[in-house]
This record gives C-alpha cells, structure tokens and sequence, in this order.
C-alpha cells in the first residue's frame, strides 16, 4: 500500500515554507534585512536552533545571504534575472531602449486591468497613498524624488494585481531602469510642461484603479507609456541633432 505514517513538519521546515513566500509574493524585498535572531524567532515562535536550520536551508538555496556582522538579507536574486553582457547589449542599442517600453505597455496594461478588478481594498489605498506622495513631490519640484516614486507608482500596481510572476519580472526590469540600463528617468521630470502631463497621466490611472474600471485602468497605462515612447523618440532627435550642430559650430570656429 503507499500509505506511510504521518508525521508532523519539523518547525524548521515550516518557517523555509513562510519565507520563502514571503520572498515569493514581493513581500520580502532583494536587499532587505531580517529581524535580529531573537526577535525574528519571537515574531515566528519557534526555538532560535529551529530558525537558524531554517536560515541555512534558505542560504542554500540562494534566497538569503548573511553578511559579517551586519545581520541576514535577502538575496538580490532580482539581478540573476540578465546576463551582464545582456545588460550591457541593452544599455548600448536605442531598440531595446523601445521594445523596453513596449514591454511594459502591454504588461502593466494588463497589470492595471487586474489590479482595478481584483486588487484588495488595501492594496488600493497603497497605490492611492503613493500617488499623494507624487503630488506632494511634485510641489517641491525635485526631479529624483518624482522619478523614485514614479517606479513605486508603477510597482503598486504590479503588486496588487496578485501575479507573482509578473511581479519578480517587473521588479527585475524596474532594476535596471533605476540603474539607468533603459534611460535616464530624471530627465522626463526636469520640464515643467512634461512634469505637469506626468503627473495628469498618473492621475488619471490612480482614479480609474480606484474606481475598478479595468478598461479605463488599461487605456491610461497605455496612454501613459505612449507618451513615454513618443517622448523619448523627440530626445533622441534632438540629441542627434545637437550633436550635428556642435559639429557644424566647432568647423565654423575653425574656419576664423
């Protein structure tokens, strides 16, 4: 017969189980420190023998990394997701600085659709609070403050549309947009005119997230990111042509 005896999960089993979930559901972040031993197995109630089973399980797979003296972290797993010779490739060709886009267009559409359909109520009120923030941000006029919260405008969204595999995948393409891989994010926040449409587009996601309407939820991310695309497209021109003007110049002042 292939009944065996049950037998009860070894706690450390168990907390390797809710890490690992948490780490899953972006709850735990790349990067992001563990509480000390004795509170973390108080938070967990379990024996600190127990938990640092647990730890070295989650260490082996590459989940978790200790650091000398600075305590445990969560693995930056996220950069395991791109070759460096492919982040390099990507940072070097102005294609995939558009299919970049592209990318997201179509999959925070359908990330804002689920998120207006079936986001928690508390997933919407982070998405709406960070939204203030950008409207406060926006006040003060700094542009990397905007740029931050523009990412984690975009991120809550992905979060609450409850899809684990578009989260981590976003998460990882949102790294590299920070490192600058894709383009400079600061630069869409320097233009008052540009500010000001940024923020209306955001704007008019945040109501129709927060009005469930999944088809207006979807349009205004699309619309959004259009705006980005065509942006973008009118900076590389104009790089382009300043380049050819300085060329211009510089062979008019030798001339003299």
């Amino acid at each position: 017969m292939p009944f065996q005896k049950i037998q009860s999960e070894k706690l450390a089993h168990a907390v390797v189980r809710q890490i690992e979930l948490l780490i899953l559901r972006g709850i735990l972040r790349p990067g992001e420190r563990l509480p000390s031993e004795r509170d973390l197995a108080d938070k967990l109630g379990v024996s600190r023998p127990s938990l640092r089973e647990a730890i070295a399980a989650l260490q082996d797979e590459g989940l978790l990394v200790a650091k000398a003296g600075a305590g445990v972290y969560v693995a930056e797993v996220l950069g395991s997701a791109f070759s460096p010779a492919l982040i390099k490739l990507f940072g070097s060709h102005d294609e995939a600085v558009f299919d970049y886009v592209g990318f997201r267009r179509d999959l925070e559409g359908l990330a804002a659709e689920r998120a207006a359909r079936i986001g928690s109520d508390t997933d919407l009120k982070v998405v709406d609070a960070i939204f203030r923030k950008m409207e406060a941000a926006h006040s003060k006029r700094n542009p990397a403050d905007e740029a931050r919260l523009d990412a984690e405008f975009h991120l809550a969204i992905i979060e609450a549309s409850h899809n684990v595999v578009m989260l981590h995948m976003m998460r990882s393409m949102f790294d590299l947009l920070r490192g600058g891989v894709f383009y400079n994010r600061q630069i869409m926040f320097r233009q008052r005119v540009t500010r000001d449409l940024l923020l209306d587009q955001h704007r008019a996601i945040n109501v129709a997230v927060q009005a469930r309407d999944p088809a207006a939820a979807r349009a205004a991310i699309e619309a959004h990111l259009d705006y980005v695309r065509d942006s973008l497209a009118d900076w590389r021109r104009m790089e382009a042509n300043e380049a050819i003007a300085r060329q211009r110049y510089e062979h008019e002042q030798a001339r003299d």
